[in-house]
């Protein structure tokens, strides 16, 4: 787990060298949002690009379940309610501006405000662990008697793979079926197969090791077990080093890559990403992992996340280095409340 945590750590540093954002070499809920940009679901000319990493987790994921006979299409645990928690989810990633896995690797590259944000995850996973410990259950998953709609979700993303790598245009004046930045961090990316080769690798290695931020907090606030939690030391140990190596380590809160100081959206931000995460068992690294081992709820919430990130930037619930506007507030508060609700309606006693 720990060494596993380790080359993950080292892979995303190493992804910036190449080509990606600042402390962005991996980034779910960020690489996600660019997703939908790419597809033209938000038109935030900032964040549009056809992220291979993403892809190539879930595939990464489902070779190795393949192999390890581990694949079961399964899912109807309530579906509609787990993608409304991944769109919540991505709308408290966009307030904080990243995923619990960039924000280990904020942290390891000096990012104060990171920590701050961290806080605020584990209380929301703390208050997702007192929904569980009340009874809270979307209920059982069931196994399909079809292996097809475990594929579909990994079979969408290498079509849209396909469609990067060949450089389809169907429209050479207004764009598409793929959009792309021509500045800011969605123009910023490595070479495709660079990308490609190390969501593989961490596709793999999330899922021989379930890594999950969010389960190993509740696992040591259940149990006092910390096997997880060693995954992501592990990370923050790699990158730290790394970008010691390379002169990224830049320390503070002020004029960090895509963050911003506002300490209680940072703090709410990712609280919400914890509890949803907690709430559906399991952060949006591990949910892209679970789409590919034929989890189709799993891919209902990866699904839920894109459609958020479009609803954040479409109704400004998008934060930005600048700092985080009215609606922005609005859709984090409501989002704990409706995530809350969702909590306590599903107690069974």
């Amino acid at each position: 787990m720990l060494g596993s945590g380790v080359l993950i750590g080292l892979l995303a540093v190493w992804l910036v060298k190449m080509g990606n954002p600042p402390n962005m070499g991996f980034c779910i809920a960020c690489f996600e949002r660019d997703i939908a940009g790419a597809l033209g679901l938000h038109r935030a000319p900032l964040v549009q690009y056809l992220r291979p990493e993403i892809v190539g987790i879930v595939l990464g994921a489902l070779l190795t379940s393949l192999v390890s006979r581990e694949y079961q299409s399964r899912g109807g645990s309530n579906t509609f309610v787990r993608f409304m928690l991944g769109v919540f989810m991505m709308i408290g990633a966009l307030v904080f501006l990243g995923c619990p896995l960039r924000d280990i690797l904020r942290m390891a590259g000096g990012d104060f405000n990171a920590v701050v944000a961290f806080a605020g995850f584990a209380v929301g996973v703390a208050v997702g662990v007192w929904f569980l410990r009340g009874g809270f259950n979307l209920g059982a998953e069931r196994v399909s008697h079809s292996s097809l709609g475990g594929f579909m979700l990994p079979l969408v993303l290498l079509f849209f793979l396909s469609l990067l790598v060949t450089g389809t245009v169907f429209n050479p004046d207004a764009g598409g079926p793929l959009f792309f930045s021509k500045e800011g961090p969605g123009s910023m990316h490595a070479a495709v197969g660079l990308s490609l080769a190390a969501g593989l690798l961490v596709g793999f290695l999330a899922q021989r090791t379930r890594l999950c931020l969010s389960g190993g907090i509740r696992d040591f606030l259940i149990m006092r077990d910390t096997h997880l939690l060693l995954g992501f030391l592990g990370i923050l140990l790699g990158a730290l080093a790394l970008n010691l190596s390379y002169g990224f380590f830049h320390p503070g809160f002020a004029n960090q890559p895509v963050a911003h100081t506002a300490h209680l959206w940072n703090f709410l931000g990712l609280g919400l990403v914890g509890l949803c995460a907690t709430l559906l068992g399991g952060c949006p690294l591990r949910q892209l992992v679970l789409a590919g081992t034929g989890d189709t709820d799993a891919a209902a919430v990866v699904v839920g996340m894109m459609v958020g990130a479009g609803f954040s930037h479409n109704f400004m619930f998008a934060a930005s280095p600048a700092g985080v506007g009215i609606y922005s507030q609005l859709a984090c508060v409501v989002g704990w409340v409706v995530v809350a609700l969702i909590g306590w309606s599903y107690r069974q006693e």
